[in-house]
């Protein structure tokens, strides 16, 4: 599950917080994007990404190491303070911002305007 994923990852003492969607395609392989905040300053390199997925490798399972990480700036959370992972999801998958966020219900509404333009830039990639 992710909450083991999140322990491993937010074990290094870079990662403030995590977020791990799997995107699971009709058709197509799936895509399992990790996003991590990391302590104010430090930015994410090579090495860093390299150690996020030994980590997971090494609590895990080689299947649950992500195929992709990126370095956000807060990762979305519900007013009770849950990581919103199915909104970011369906978001990822395709569905509009409106159907699947309620910014009222969010902690940190501001935090998925990067989620929504990585959607749309995913989405226009598909499409050329």
């Amino acid at each position: 599950g992710t909450a083991e994923l999140y322990r491993a990852v937010e074990a290094l003492p870079e990662v403030l917080d995590s977020l791990v969607v799997d995107l699971e395609y009709l058709g197509r392989e799936s895509w399992m994007p990790l996003f991590v905040v990391l302590r104010p300053g430090l930015v994410l390199d090579d090495d860093l990404v390299a150690r996020i997925k030994a980590a997971v490798k090494t609590a895990l399972s080689p299947r649950h190491v992500p195929n992709d990480v990126f370095q956000v700036g807060a990762i979305p959370r519900t007013l009770s303070g849950k990581k919103m992972e199915l909104p970011v999801k369906k978001l990822l998958m395709g569905a509009a911002p409106e159907a699947v966020l309620k910014r009222d219900a969010m902690a940190n509404a501001d935090s998925v305007d990067w989620f929504i333009a990585l959607a749309r830039r995913r989405l226009q990639a598909e499409r050329s």
